[in-house]
């Protein structure tokens, strides 16, 4: 009696395997490479773009700072403070040039009558390949930095990136 139920097992066994072949066996299944679906795409030969080297586009900008407003122990340390501030001041005007501003306003009206009016602006960016034109002071108490970039040059940064 033990005998039987094993090879009814065994046949049972033998069966579930053989079914799931069975009708598994009428299923294709495609199996493509990645090399013969670019193979079997269309030849387009587009043709090697070659830029030919613009004119220098050269933007400008001044920064100003006081002298007499930094912090430091005495007139030439104020003077170099003033020198730093103004170069991060023509910085901040290129990136206005380079990136535009983000301007911010409110106006408020009552009764017909101007209220306030007020704006902010804010400006962001990286300027890249900038170059210090001219430091010098302007007058007695206000020092100027002159700084300059080539925007074709500040294009190609961000296209190649």
């Amino acid at each position: 009696m033990k005998k039987a139920y094993t090879n009814f097992f065994r046949k049972l066994a033998g069966l579930f395997l053989l079914v799931p072949v069975l009708l598994l066996q009428g299923c294709e299944t495609a199996v493509e490479t990645t090399i013969d679906m670019v193979e079997a795409l269309p030849d387009v030969n587009f043709p090697t773009r070659v830029e030919e080297p613009k004119e220098p586009n050269w933007v400008r900008a001044t920064g100003y700072a006081p002298i007499s407003l930094q912090p430091g122990k005495n007139r030439q340390h104020k003077i170099l403070m003033a020198m730093r501030a103004s170069k991060l001041r023509a910085y901040q005007e290129l990136a206005g040039v380079v990136h535009g501003q983000y301007l911010f306003g409110t106006t408020s009206v009552q009764d017909m009558v101007l209220q306030s009016d007020q704006f902010k602006a804010a400006v962001s960016g990286i300027v890249r390949g900038a170059r210090v034109v001219k430091t010098y002071p302007v007058q007695e108490d206000t020092y100027a930095t002159t700084l300059e970039v080539d925007l074709n040059q500040v294009q190609r940064a961000w296209i190649s990136r």
